[in-house]
């Protein structure tokens, strides 16, 4: 099986952080995998987004046309990769920062307050967390404990202090799924 996610936002946003623990997770769950990253000149505030393709078997190129989950951040990354996920696929929605219809029948569209989640928190820092937590909630690619040590194992040193913060915020998005998109019944 193979999945390929692009998490796409603003410089700032922690999208490429993203994109690196879920690849980190995936490697060390011996999964094949690619992080193929794609920034602006400007970094913070400018564009920033990421592929990451985990698979169970060698994977031919990094690069995907129609990738089968998509994490959008923000309103210009909704608009530039909504209508390229695979027809089954994902959308997850930083609802905080998007008020904007998707017109698509084919794929489940999940929409997570993601900053808001974040703020309650800490900081809004982490709304890259809450959106990994509600995507493996919906898309199940790796274990929650694969990302949770990824993370452990891969925070830099001088964001050491804020890695109880993290391990919250990926509970925090896998709750927010489980309980209001997939109530139990």
């Amino acid at each position: 099986m193979q999945s390929e996610i692009v998490i796409a936002g603003f410089g700032g946003q922690g999208v490429l952080f993203a994109g690196q623990m879920l690849a980190y997770a995936a490697m060390e769950s011996g999964k094949e995998v690619t992080w193929f990253p794609s920034y602006g000149p400007e970094m913070r505030g400018g564009t920033a987004n990421c592929t990451v393709i985990i698979s169970d078997e060698e994977i031919g190129a990094p690069l995907v046309r129609n990738p089968t989950a998509v994490l959008a951040m923000n309103l210009p990354s909704l608009e530039k990769f909504a209508h390229l996920v695979k027809p089954g696929g994902t959308l997850v929605i930083n609802a905080s920062l998007i008020d904007h219809p998707v017109d698509r029948d084919d794929i489940d569209i999940v929409t997570v307050p993601a900053t808001e989640l974040a703020e309650t928190l800490g900081g809004k820092r982490l709304a890259n967390m809450v959106m990994l937590g509600a995507l493996l909630a919906v898309r199940p690619v790796l274990l929650m404990e694969a990302l949770k040590a990824a993370v452990a194992n891969h925070l830099p040193e001088r964001h050491r202090h804020l890695l109880d913060l993290n391990m919250e915020a990926l509970d925090e998005g896998q709750a927010y799924i489980l309980t209001v998109h997939m109530p139990i019944p």
